[in-house]
């Protein structure tokens, strides 16, 4: 592949989902330098429909399950294009998704990193009544996600990497980090977002991974209040 933009999608047990994910990846055409799924030892078949992609993508997998940050901070490290989004596995990108980012961040080269529109939708293979559910406690449409991001890799070394001791909120946690640099948002939906029955923070008790990233994020207002 040729392309400005190094990919990286961590997955965990995303056979259900991924070969969509890693579809609307591939689509975005030659804006892609390389296309990075981090296994994140998944049970399932997950590593079988990463290859089905052949040299399109590459598949990196971990010997033990690391969590989200651990995954992510492996599939940047393969590339070194000046350019890094990431794609959850189990999330969509529309057309012309990573064109639409570059073109912003060509028009502003002072601005560290480009987000997008994201609009939320229940999973096709849900029950009516659960897809409803889902839908009415989730905001419709958001753009401070790990999907909607393109970095530049120099503002990916300043602002750091993702906390690998974060498994719940690692991505909000960065993007706290990233907030006061400067930036760009293409006021467009590029970004389709699943909600399943599977998505992380349904899997997993989210109640100390959340006071662990307020306390965090709590010292760092404190240090810049010092300052």
């Amino acid at each position: 592949m040729t392309g400005r933009v190094d990919v990286v999608v961590a997955a965990y047990n995303a056979a259900a989902y991924l070969h969509e994910a890693l579809a609307s990846a591939v689509a975005q055409g030659p804006e892609v330098a390389s296309l990075t799924v981090v296994d994140d030892a998944s049970t399932d078949a997950t590593r079988d429909i990463a290859s089905r992609f052949g040299e399109a993508v590459t598949l990196v997998a971990l010997a033990e399950n690391s969590g989200p940050p651990v995954a992510r901070n492996r599939g940047v490290a393969c590339g070194q294009a000046p350019f890094i989004a990431f794609l959850d596995a189990d999330d969509r990108w529309r057309p012309a998704k990573l064109a639409r980012q570059l073109a912003a961040l060509d028009a502003a080269p002072d601005a560290a990193f480009a987000l997008c529109g994201a609009v939320n939708f229940a999973s096709p293979e849900l029950p009516e009544a659960e897809r409803a559910a889902l839908a009415a406690v989730n905001p419709e449409r958001g753009e401070w996600l790990t999907s909607a991001l393109v970095v530049r890799r120099a503002a990916w070394q300043t602002i750091g990497a993702f906390a690998e001791d974060l498994r719940i909120g690692d991505s909000v946690d960065w993007l706290a980090r990233a907030r006061d640099y400067p930036h760009v948002v293409v006021d467009e939906v590029l970004v389709e977002r699943r909600l399943h029955r599977s998505n992380l923070t349904r899997r997993e008790s989210t109640t100390a991974g959340y006071l662990r990233l307020a306390h965090r994020q709590l010292l760092r207002r404190r240090a810049g209040a010092v300052r």
